[in-house]
């Protein structure tokens, strides 16, 4: 597993512990799906006890990269695909309700990366498949009045343009922070009395920026984009207001 002993430094063994053992999971020692060594094994390694261990493989547990698959299984390593930006969408909610990041920021932020990502999907070479994304715009169709189900498939929307950028990385931070900021668009629609007239607006401006990224043209694509993002929620009268979003599931689908 690990080539040679570590030297312990002056913090938590388990601290070190674990970060041994997540270098191993992260450069491929360790491969994806397999079960993390028995706890005897890891003590007789490191030259701790079990309280030791068991500390260290929770703190795995709690940064993703171990998971329990049953009540009397062992842990294993995390698979890629089961990684999820739940622990950045964390982090950004506690920033939020901390007030050390102010919902403007993060609503400029979510602007930035939706434009981008929608600028990067129609200069893509050749076309992405948008297939997903029109398929979001007939959601919103079929939502009628239910704000609720509108707002699924409109962070859907926004997340199936940034993943025909092609980008990973632009997603994933992407959907942290409209996942993070949802709250208040989620808020402002339950708000109207009527929200027909609107979500009819909303839809338009969706339908806009799926026609600039189809035509290629990449700069109409990031500009209405993140327009669409701004102006929604200057009118909401929501930025500034300190909304504080509580859990909720990261929508990926």
């Amino acid at each position: 597993m690990i080539s040679a002993a570590q030297h312990l430094e002056r913090r938590p063994v388990y601290e070190q512990v674990a970060d041994a053992l997540g270098e191993a999971i992260l450069s491929g020692e360790m491969v994806p799906g397999s079960a993390l060594p028995p706890e005897r094994e890891l003590c007789a390694h490191f030259g701790v006890g079990r309280t030791t261990i068991r500390e260290a493989l929770r703190a795995l547990q709690t940064r993703g990269l171990a998971v329990v698959t049953g009540p009397t299984s062992p842990l294993r390593v995390v698979a890629p695909d089961a990684l999820t930006t739940e622990p950045l969408r964390e982090t950004l909610v506690h920033l939020l309700r901390l007030g050390r990041v102010p919902l403007d920021d993060l609503i400029g932020l979510g602007a930035t990366l939706e434009g981008a990502g929608a600028e990067q999907a129609a200069n893509s070479d050749p076309q992405p498949d948008l297939t997903a994304a029109h398929d979001q715009i007939t959601a919103m169709r079929a939502a009628g009045a239910d704000v609720e189900a509108f707002e699924r498939a409109d962070i859907r929307f926004h997340l199936e343009l940034v993943r025909a950028s092609g980008s990973e990385s632009l997603t994933i931070v992407m959907l942290a922070v409209r996942d993070t900021v949802s709250k208040a668009l989620l808020s402002r629609l339950k708000s109207l009395t009527d929200p027909r007239p609107t979500l009819a607006q909303l839809i338009a401006e969706h339908e806009g920026i799926l026609r600039a990224v189809r035509d290629g043209d990449g700069e109409t694509a990031r500009r209405l984009s993140g327009e669409h993002l701004l102006r929604f929620y200057d009118d909401s009268g929501d930025r500034g207001c300190g909304s504080l979003p509580g859990p909720r599931a990261a929508t990926t689908s």
